[in-house]
């Protein structure tokens, strides 16, 4: 199996009380599951501008204050074993005007605010779920 250069891409974790905004995903790789608003880099961005693109797109959100939270090297791979895409993900905690109001766009199907115990029962990739928990038990 050859090895793939991972793609960069970057995520904004925002959380307002005890609920995080969460976007349906349309498109692979993570077609058809909840996620921070995210996406690939342009060329030339840093992964904290990336975030802040992104998360706008999305939510139609102007985020600000990227921190990084955490990062991921994620693969998925194809029937055959081989890799079927990769990316390094960088994942950051972002704020936002209180009174902003998302609205999915780009390739947002849907969204909205949940708390950790709603994102447990839907459907989510794992670094979604490690890093609500994460940040659930930081305000703790």
């Amino acid at each position: 199996m050859a090895s793939s250069s991972p793609t960069a891409a970057s995520s904004g974790i925002l959380q307002r009380g005890d609920r995080f905004l969460l976007v349906l995903r349309r498109n692979p790789p993570s077609a058809d599951m909840y996620a921070f608003p995210g996406g690939r880099a342009e060329a030339g961005e840093t992964p904290d501008q990336t975030a802040l693109r992104e998360f706008e797109e999305e939510t139609g959100i102007r985020a600000s204050n990227p921190r990084l939270f955490s990062t991921y090297d994620l693969k998925t791979h194809a029937v055959d074993g081989s890799v079927a895409s990769h990316f390094l993900l960088s994942v950051f905690r972002v704020e936002a005007d209180i009174d902003a109001v998302a609205i999915a766009a780009d390739d947002a199907a849907d969204l909205g605010w949940y708390t950790l115990e709603e994102i447990r029962r839907l459907p989510t990739p794992q670094s979604v779920l490690e890093c609500a928990e994460r940040v659930a038990v930081d305000k703790e």
